[in-house]
């Protein structure tokens, strides 16, 4: 007598679904059978939902000044190392005071290249990155990015880095008051600068590098002491004070925030119920490799807020509705990190 009991289905444990069927994956998250239940990503967070930022500065002594940030599975270490550019060796640098003079469109650090950023990716940060490989594209683009980042929000104070040497008055004191007022006396020059040298590292990389990177750099700036630095006369050479107390803090215009979202799509209109696509800040690893759409925005949102960048790659879903509720959870995410970073 043939047996009536019905053959179990087959069926998957969720990690080989994901790995098999990605996007139906995710899309099944996002678009749950049931109406009762609520929208997720595969992750479990809400496609608004950021992860939760973890931020450790002075981590590493042997910097002017340094941070860890943790977003999720995504760890990045910042250290800023300062090194003295003598005035004398910039080719055609005029050093007297008139050269502190605003121009149009001139950025000293720029010009001078005062500010070097620099990124790497670990060996084993990701399975992507595998011992003996050359530079990656990615902390070739990141690089980039912060450095422009950088020069165009004005972040740095350029007379942060400038060390000033007064030379001495040698007027004869003997001279009458009135000698004096008519002789001017000695300009202040501009010996040296300082160059920081900003080194990223990915320990572990889930995801969303660019804001982590970022978030690590602005803490690691804000964490910076420089040494009180000066022109010695009789060495001709600039010397630093060892005493802590004398160095100075770089005085940061703003707190600019990077936040990056992504458009998730569904690939053919009968997998959408009502909805073709969904907008996931803060993505992971899993989620950039199904998305073909990306907004970075960069906000500001020390006082009123300011917009001071807007970076778009691929798709044509986010119009100005779209980038109004992106700009929403960018000042939400700003004012989160904004904490953290002002301790």
């Amino acid at each position: 007598m043939a047996s009536t009991t019905p053959q179990s289905t087959l069926s998957f444990p969720r990690e080989t679904f994901a790995k098999l069927s990605p996007h139906p994956y995710l899309l099944a998250h996002l678009q749950p059978a049931s109406d009762s239940t609520p929208p997720s990503r595969a992750n479990g967070r809400t496609p608004t939902q950021f992860r939760t930022p973890h931020i450790n500065n002075g981590s590493l002594t042997h910097a002017e000044g340094s941070a860890v940030v943790r977003i999720g599975d995504t760890t990045v270490v910042c250290g800023i190392r300062g090194e003295i550019l003598l005035a004398s060796n910039v080719a055609g640098y005029r050093v007297d005071q008139s050269t502190t003079t605003s121009k149009t469109g001139y950025n000293e650090a720029k010009e001078l290249d005062l500010l070097v950023p620099n990124i790497e990716l670990a060996t084993g940060c990701s399975p992507a990155f595998l011992p003996g490989q050359p530079p990656s594209t990615l902390a070739q683009s990141l690089s980039t990015r912060i450095y422009s980042l950088l020069h165009s929000s004005n972040l740095i104070n350029a007379e942060d880095l400038r060390i000033w040497y007064q030379p001495p008055d040698l007027s004869d004191p003997d001279k009458m008051d009135e000698d004096d007022e008519e002789e001017e006396a000695p300009e202040a020059e501009i010996k040296a600068f300082w160059t920081l040298y900003i080194d990223i590292l990915f320990i572990s990389l889930d995801g969303n590098p660019f804001d982590a990177a970022w978030a690590a750099v602005m803490s690691a700036l804000k964490d910076v002491r420089l040494p009180r630095a000066y022109w010695d006369a009789d060495r001709e050479m600039i010397l630093c004070e060892d005493s802590v107390a004398e160095s100075k803090k770089l005085n940061l215009s703003g707190l600019p925030i990077a936040v990056t979202s992504l458009v998730f799509r569904a690939k053919e209109k009968g997998q959408a119920k009502g909805k073709r696509y969904w907008i996931l800040v803060d993505p992971d690893t899993f989620e950039e490799t199904l998305c073909e759409e990306s907004i970075t925005i960069v906000v500001d949102c020390a006082g009123k807020t300011k917009i001071l960048g807007i970076s778009k790659s691929g798709g044509t879903v986010v119009g100005r509705d779209e980038m109004k509720d992106i700009v929403a959870l960018a000042e939400q995410r700003s004012k989160e990190l904004s904490k953290l970073l002002n301790g």
